[in-house]
């Protein structure tokens, strides 16, 4: 038997109702009216409802925007009835493509990061050899995985690398009322065939590799020094805990390296700790100047 739990969302007219499992597959539908919802035809028995205007199915939820001509409290229980009887009758929610590419199985699971606001969600195959983030919805072209994910509304930022999807949380959840929500659509849009990142995009970005290999044999010997210390000792660590970090520059004058900081790392409250006690150090003892300071760019 399923069950609906209402659930208000930041707008008002907007009230989503959640389901106990997931009811798409690694989509998202909007509907407006009765003759867009002709794959759904739960959407379309919800239209006879006239204050419904529009219908979002996504992920384990179904969201309705409803017309000011009725207060949510007094149709919100008779719509969540509504559907867990068209459910549990047998009806169907979204009609799915028989002809959609066969589920690859994966494994996904969550591991901590040294960020609390952060989340390493690891796959059991290979996404990508470019890191990439994603600071929001708006930056998503390169990836339909993230453009799904910032829908959650408790998904502040993403960062892509190799077999890992590191998300980072706005303080409004808890990990442990959301982890599992987050595993599952990742799992499942996974092993349904959907684009984690678009292979044009990753062709701009070896094609902007290659410009910073050409780059670096311009730069000053330091500088040279520094990007290969970082890259050989501090890269493979900062991966291992959610994130990333990239070289920014280096003035010589003021002994002032900078760097950006990605993924789990940026913004994480130990962050500064590690860029001053971890890389500096570092950086001091390999280049045997004392005199060197780590910035992040984006700290």
């Amino acid at each position: 038997m399923s069950k609906v739990t209402i659930k208000e969302t930041q707008n008002p007219t907007i009230l989503k109702f959640e389901f106990e499992d997931f009811i798409t597959q690694n989509a998202s539908y909007e509907f407006k009216n009765i003759d867009e919802a002709k794959t759904s035809p739960l959407a379309q028995q919800l239209f006879y409802l006239p204050f419904v205007k529009t219908v979002y199915i996504s992920g384990n939820f179904i969201a309705i925007e409803k017309y000011n001509i009725v207060e949510w409290n007094d149709v919100k229980d008779a719509v969540a009835e509504q559907m867990e009887t068209f459910v549990n009758d047998g009806g169907t929610i979204i009609e799915i493509d028989e002809n959609k590419s066969k589920i690859q199985p994966v494994t996904v699971y969550g591991e901590t990061t040294p960020n609390p606001s952060a989340l390493k969600f690891v796959v059991s195959r290979m996404l990508t050899k470019n890191a990439i983030e994603f600071k929001n919805i708006d930056q998503t072209a390169a990836s339909p995985l993230a453009k799904e994910l910032f829908k959650f509304p408790y998904v502040k930022e993403i960062f892509i690398d190799e077999n890992y999807i590191s998300v980072t949380k706005y303080e409004i959840s808890e990990w442990q009322e959301i982890t599992l929500e987050l595993r599952s659509f990742i799992k499942q849009y996974i092993e349904n065939g959907g684009t984690v990142l678009d292979e044009n995009y990753v062709a701009t970005v070896t094609a902007e590799e290659s410009t910073k290999a050409k780059d670096f044999d311009n730069l000053d010997v330091t500088s040279q020094q520094i990007i290969n210390i970082l890259e050989e000792y501090v890269k493979p660590a900062v991966q291992a805990d959610g994130g990333n970090i990239a070289f920014d520059s280096y003035n010589e004058s003021e002994k002032t390296v900078k760097v950006i900081l990605q993924g789990a790392c940026s913004g994480c409250p130990s962050s500064t700790f590690t860029l001053k006690s971890g890389i500096e150090n570092m950086l001091k003892s390999m280049l045997n100047d004392e005199g060197i300071k780590v910035e992040a760019v984006n700290a």
